[in-house]
């Protein structure tokens, strides 16, 4: 082997001992990087990351407090103090929060993304504190800055809270883009002002709206069956007859709400045997639907009460649930043994207080448990998400 090729061979040998010194002493540098940045991260800091794991917000709000306090006025800082306001609003001190944001929009240095953070910040506490109007000034300001979706949310929010639908309705529609079409939320806007025009008195308008409802959402029952109720009371019978049979189509879960009215447009056209039928037929065609009360009332008077009973006992065998126990128990109650009626009361009172706990209408996003219904969800805000008919919990 000649020299030149030894010296090729010997020469990246003799630098290893070099290379192993450089990467050593690089990852000292790394490491004493690390451990000088851990060693400024204040101990307080992480009292309140404990606080917070064990659920203690209130001594995690004043160790965070605590850490802000001594540090110096950076972005870092800055970021902290977002936290702290948000801690505050959450468990409800919204004056502490108020304070923390103003203090915070006064600074020279709070300017661009971070300045218009903290106002939406601001706009919140004002929300939550009851200050809708201060809350809206806000929101409305930030709807040119980087915040501006957020804050056209928050605003949606605020009208359907202050019930303004139409400005409700104008925002959504301007909010609308991409997957995102609002058509449930824009849809039951409508709905809610049809709603009042029929309160009102006003049932063209409402008809008009509904109409209007179902333009922006087709499989809305909810138009429907403000439909059904404007043309029945303007005497169009046959008008609200086929509206509720039209909720079939969009979602046969709803035609429950609808059988009342269902029945009474029948029996206005001089076809009240005919409606009954109608019901029944819903009633075994789709076993879910809460129908035994307004079939058994109905039949009452139509066929009697033998006839009555038997119509609602062949029902509840086909699907025996506690509302439908109840009911009958209620019909049998006086075909039984006078020496054995107080134990029927008694058993049917028992199914009654059972039924007040666990048969409810319940929000199929949050879970939210109530005994009335709401097209509007009052815990989770979310629009048709109550089960349209009671079910045992």
């Amino acid at each position: 082997m000649e020299a030149n090729e030894l010296w090729l061979w010997l020469v990246p040998v003799a630098l290893l001992p070099v290379f192993f010194a450089m990467g050593w002493f690089a990852a000292r540098v790394d490491m004493k990087a690390v451990l000088k940045q851990a060693k400024s991260i204040p101990g307080g800091f992480y009292t309140a990351l404990d606080a917070l794991v064990d659920k203690h917000s209130g001594r995690a709000a004043d160790n965070l407090a605590e850490v802000i306090a001594a540090r110096a006025d950076d972005a870092e800082t800055r970021r902290l103090s977002l936290t702290l306001g948000k801690l505050y609003r959450q468990r409800g001190q919204n004056d502490k929060a108020i304070v923390l944001h103003q203090k915070l929009l006064s600074s020279p240095d709070t300017v661009g993304l971070e300045q218009a953070q903290t106002r939406f910040e601001l706009g919140q506490d004002y929300q939550a504190a009851g200050l809708v109007d201060r809350a809206e000034q806000i929101f409305l300001e930030l709807q040119h800055s980087e915040m501006a979706s957020a804050a056209q949310q928050m605003l949606l929010n605020i009208y359907q809270q202050d019930r303004d639908w139409e400005k409700a309705i104008e925002l959504a529609q301007a909010l609308r883009h991409g997957d995102q079409s609002y058509q449930f939320e824009i849809a039951q806007f409508y709905c809610e002002r049809a709603q009042t025009a029929l309160f009102q008195s006003r049932p063209e308008e409402a008809e008009a709206l509904a109409r209007e409802a179902l333009a922006v959402n087709r499989k809305c029952t909810r138009a429907n069956l403000i439909l059904a109720d404007a043309a029945y009371k303007q005497g169009r019978y046959q008008d609200a007859i086929d509206a509720c049979h039209a909720i079939e189509k969009q979602n046969h879960e709803y035609l429950g709400m609808a059988a009342e009215r269902l029945y009474d447009a029948y029996d206005a056209l001089g076809r009240a045997e005919a409606g009954l039928a109608v019901l029944v037929g819903y009633a075994k065609t789709f076993p879910d639907l809460d129908l035994h009360n307004v079939i058994y009332e109905k039949s009452l008077l139509i066929n009697g009460e033998a006839q009555a009973a038997q119509t609602v006992t062949e029902l509840v065998r086909q699907k025996p649930d506690l509302a439908g126990v109840y009911r009958l128990l209620g019909v049998h109650i006086g075909d039984t043994d006078p020496a054995r009626r107080a134990d029927m009361d008694m058993m049917r009172a028992v199914v009654g207080r059972q039924m007040q706990k666990a048969v409810m209408y319940r929000c199929r996003h949050c879970h939210f448990k109530s005994q009335a219904y709401f097209w509007h969800c009052p815990a989770c805000n979310k629009w048709e998400t109550f089960t349209p008919n009671r079910i045992e919990i």
